[in-house]
């Protein structure tokens, strides 16, 4: 019998606008950067891992100039390792400060909200395991996620990152479940399945675009086949 469901929050429930790969490939474009969308869209991944461990290291933005703008060159370069000539340390952080004068914020999906009062209202714990970090509060907030959530854990207040098992396994102990009793819902075959899989939580892909032709877990295209699930 499920109890929890927990979601993850990046390209699960909520998106970059504008979205990043195409955003950064534009930008890299008018500073003379040669950068596909896709290999951009395949380094994010990798470059936030080490913008977040840095940030478990220590806040950049309290360190001191030298060592901050260190830290901004190799995560910009770490973005665009896909370039081709590759981009130098002056380019990538022309690109990077760029990104952050425009910003990016976060959109829901159309099916979050409705998806999460689907479940909410069969009485189930609904959580959202996210590598996000202590920012994640704000965000439920502000998109109006969090009066349909009963708990949050991030890899900010974990100390790992997913698919690790420990941010897992502390969002069971919040949900007051056993590991079969709970599905995961995320869009990420190793950070997601993988990691939901590995501690015996109960995995689903979300897969909007249909990119994923085969798979060894249950996959759907919209957040609202999840209450039918249960």
């Amino acid at each position: 019998m499920i109890k929890a469901v927990c979601f993850d929050f990046f390209n699960t429930l909520a998106y970059f606008d504008p979205p990043r790969d195409s955003f950064y490939a534009r930008v890299a474009d008018d500073f003379g950067v040669k950068v596909t969308r896709q290999a951009i869209e395949e380094a994010l991944p990798e470059a936030d891992s080490y913008w977040r461990l840095e940030n478990f290291k220590s806040p950049i933005r309290t360190r001191e100039e030298k060592e901050k703008y260190a830290v901004y060159t190799e995560y910009a370069l770490r973005i665009l390792k896909g370039a081709n000539p590759a981009a130098t340390s002056e380019q990538a952080l022309q690109i990077l400060a760029k990104a952050f004068s425009v910003g990016f914020k976060f959109v829901t999906y159309n099916d979050s909200l409705p998806a999460l009062k689907a479940v909410k209202d069969k009485n189930l714990k609904v959580g959202v395991i996210s590598n996000i970090g202590q920012e994640i509060d704000s965000y439920c907030t502000e998109l109006g996620l969090e009066p349909y959530l009963d708990f949050k854990v991030t890899s900010f207040e974990v100390g790992f990152d997913k698919p690790r098992p420990e941010i897992f396994q502390l969002a069971l102990q919040k949900a007051g479940c056993n590991p079969a009793e709970a599905i995961f819902v995320g869009d990420q075959y190793e950070q997601d399945i993988l990691g939901a899989r590995g501690v015996g939580m109960k995995p689903v892909l979300i897969d909007r675009d249909g990119k994923r032709k085969t798979c060894d877990c249950t996959v759907i295209k919209s957040l609202m086949a999840i209450p039918d699930m249960i």
